[in-house]
């Protein structure tokens, strides 16, 4: 393992925020990949819920009630009144 660069603030070495474990990526690349983690981190703060929004089509409020019987799945196409 190389050495790693000491603290400025004497707490000990400093372990880097990205490490490559495959392939060459280009100064651009590592650029463009620090700045999207960069901005995803600061997007919300360190307890930021990085769940994404519920889609609107699973609202239940969209559904109605299904009925049961004869015809029924030719209805449950039909728009509701």
């Amino acid at each position: 393992m190389p050495d790693l660069p000491a603290d400025p603030a004497g707490a000990g070495p400093v372990r880097p925020l990205l490490t490559v474990v495959r392939g060459e990526p280009t100064a651009e690349q590592l650029a463009a990949l620090t700045a999207v983690i960069a901005a995803r981190a600061s997007a919300g703060g360190p307890d930021a819920d990085l769940r994404p929004e519920p889609s609107l089509w699973a609202a239940p409020v969209l559904r109605a009630p299904l009925s049961h019987g004869s015809g029924a799945w030719r209805a449950s196409g039909l728009p509701t009144r």
